[in-house]
C-alpha cells in the first residue's frame, strides 16, 4: 500500500473552520493505509512552497494519539 501525506497546513485550517467533515475523511483514510501496511506523514508546508515532513505514523495506537490531539482543537455544538 502507497503510504499517505498529510499537510497540517489543511488540518490546521479545517480545525479553525470546525470542519469535521473533511477531518474524518482524511482520518479514515489514514487509518485504511495503516491496516493497508503503509504508513502516514505529516509534513507542512512552509511560505516558500518548501515541504517540510517531520512525523511519520506506522501504528493505529500513534494515530489515534494524533487524532485526538486534533480534535481537542476543534469546538463542540
Amino acid at each position: 500500500m502507497e503510504d499517505l501525506v498529510i499537510t497540517v497546513n489543511k488540518i490546521e485550517e479545517w480545525q479553525t473552520l470546525n470542519d469535521t467533515n473533511n477531518l474524518g475523511r482524511v482520518f479514515r483514510k489514514a487509518q485504511s493505509v495503516l491496516v493497508g501496511g503503509g504508513k502516514v506523514v505529516l509534513e507542512r508546508v512552509q511560505p516558500s512552497g518548501e515541504h517540510y515532513k517531520f512525523e511519520e505514523f506506522t501504528s493505529l495506537e500513534d494515530l489515534e494519539a494524533y487524532k485526538k490531539n486534533v480534535y481537542k482543537y476543534v469546538k463542540k455544538d
